[in-house]
């Protein structure tokens, strides 16, 4: 059970008894904000947000995106048209580019990316559209746990 004052609104990671007490639904930090009281869990999957730099790794080719695995619910998509051309040359993709999508990336390809924005299913949408963006070499990686 969690103490909670009368009045108090459960946020993600309670619930409420018939008998009106307040428990956590999950292993974690108990939050308050004002009369909002949630359960932050210890382990969950990466919930990214716009802006986030992060790094990933190609898990498919599709028609114009790849699909990138950024430990999260689902895979992220990296669209054809958020990538930098060789050269920084700004132009339209084509037909030709589609087909020469491997050439930039494939499978198992380690990816340092932004977080663009989030599609209607919650799928990330991410941009290696600047100098610091892009492919990385495999030296080798290190996990690290999430921040506060």
């Amino acid at each position: 059970p969690i103490p909670a004052e009368p009045g108090c609104l459960r946020g993600h990671g309670t619930l409420a008894r018939d008998d009106g007490t307040l428990v956590a639904t999950v292993a974690g930090v108990v939050e308050r904000v004002n009369k909002l009281i949630s359960v932050r869990p210890l382990r969950s999957r990466y919930n990214g947000d716009v802006g986030d730099v992060v790094v990933c790794r190609i898990a498919e080719v599709g028609q114009k995106r790849w699909k990138a695995d950024v430990n999260a619910r689902q895979h992220a998509v990296l669209m054809l048209s958020s990538i930098n051309l060789p050269g920084g040359v700004q132009r339209r993709r084509t037909a030709e580019d589609q087909l020469n999508m491997r050439q930039f990336y494939v499978e198992h390809d380690l990816v340092s990316a932004e977080v663009q924005a989030f599609f209607q299913d919650g799928a990330m949408s991410l941009h290696t559209r600047s100098l610091k963006y892009g492919k990385l070499q495999e030296q080798g990686i290190t996990r690290v746990g999430r921040t506060q």
